[in-house]
């Protein structure tokens, strides 16, 4: 598993594995006690997303 490295890019398009929905990634931040990083995107600002609820176009 990738250690202190995030999966995605600001402005990255990916995928809510949960709906299928098509996303624009906003910003990531590594949560350090979880040891993984979240995710805000634009289209949902209030909520945040880790890395194994999203996936690569």
């Amino acid at each position: 598993m990738k250690s202190a490295s995030n999966l995605y890019k600001t402005g990255q398009m990916v995928n809510i594995k949960e709906s299928g929905e098509t996303v624009t990634i906003m910003k990531s931040q590594y949560v350090k006690n979880m040891k993984r990083y979240s995710y805000t995107v634009k289209e949902y600002p209030s909520t945040f997303y880790f890395e194994e609820e999203l996936t690569k176009i």
